[in-house]
């Protein structure tokens, strides 16, 4: 039998619950050894679909394939999902230690292998000296680099991730971040939901948007980056209150639109477009002022406005 490319499959996925539909017809893929960011407002789907994909719902329509096969019906390839939750998952009142023996041992490691699978864990993410300390007496980036660890010790061929560095500082943040590229380079795929469009530029392959149910962009960074904007920039006019009917009409003339702070608006401009600054003059006539106007690179952000016309918010 040929080997499986992508690790993951999702075709034609449909999800309703009563008359509010979840997923609508949603495709993706995610190749063996990559990582994919899941992006979208809260309510777009993606805890669903994440859920179809662990085959813990059963979608109305469509398929999901891990490695080729179905995880709803299929036990053995759960087996190969590792997940970790936005909420720590780990056993307070035990040590990182025990949580990764017990934890593995109901992910599937076997008594023989566990020991020397935690050793080797705990070492790999820097945690030795840290084993035998209780979970409740951990800061919150120690106990995210454990319920990593603790969702990757079976070494599962697909890691899904919930928003794996909310509430973090930057360092623990790092960290995880490394810890995550080692998991990729080491063959595992990865699908990560987040609201840090910083995070998922720095680490994911490909991005996809998911908005009320729906995929509305797929590809790298840099690719939605280069589609959209080319070689353009970003225009951001912020005005001092909200822009009445003729201040509307000076903005929407410059290719500018709304986002949902009614004082800002965004849109393209081509570099070198000098015409951008003789805005301020045009708005004070229209009757409104404007406190800022910079043109900046465009990110993930500017893309997912101009993509769905809404502005991504945590």
């Amino acid at each position: 039998m040929p080997a499986v490319e992508d690790i993951l499959q999702v075709r034609g996925l449909r999800k309703s619950f009563g008359s509010r539909t979840a997923l609508d017809d949603v495709d993706l893929s995610l190749p063996t050894g990559s990582m994919l960011a899941l992006l979208g407002p809260n309510g777009a789907g993606k805890t669903t679909l994440i859920r179809a994909v662990c085959g813990r719902l059963v979608p109305d329509a469509g398929t999901v394939r891990v490695a080729g096969d179905d995880p709803s019906r299929v036990g053995s390839v759960r087996r190969r999902l590792g997940f970790v939750p936005q909420e720590i998952a780990l056993y307070t009142h035990l040590t990182v230690r025990e949580n990764l023996e017990v934890l593995g041992r109901l992910a599937g490691v076997s008594r023989p292998r566990s020991a020397a699978s935690v050793t080797l864990a705990l070492e790999r993410a820097g945690l030795t000296d840290r084993a035998g300390e209780r979970v409740d007496r951990l800061s919150g980036g120690l106990r995210r680099r454990t319920n990593l660890v603790a969702a990757t010790l079976h070494r599962p061929d697909l890691l899904l991730l919930d928003e794996p560095t909310v509430g973090v500082d930057p360092n623990a943040r790092e960290e995880l971040h490394a810890m995550l590229r080692d998991l990729r380079e080491s063959g595992t795929g990865i699908l990560i939901t987040t609201h840090d469009l910083e995070e998922a530029e720095q680490l994911a392959d490909t991005t996809a948007f998911l908005v009320d149910g729906r995929i509305r962009a797929v590809g790298s960074p840099s690719e939605l980056i280069q589609k959209h904007f080319g070689t353009a920039k970003e225009l951001v006019v912020t005005l001092e209150r909200a822009p009445g009917d003729a201040a509307r009409a000076v903005l929407e003339e410059a290719g500018l639109a709304s986002t949902a702070e009614p004082r800002r608006w965004s849109g393209r401009v081509e570099t070198g477009d000098s015409d951008a600054f003789d805005l301020g003059p045009e708005l004070l006539r229209a009757g409104s002022r404007a406190t800022e106007i910079r043109v900046r690179e465009p990110g993930l952000r500017e893309v997912f406005h101009r993509v769905t016309g809404v502005e991504f918010r945590a």
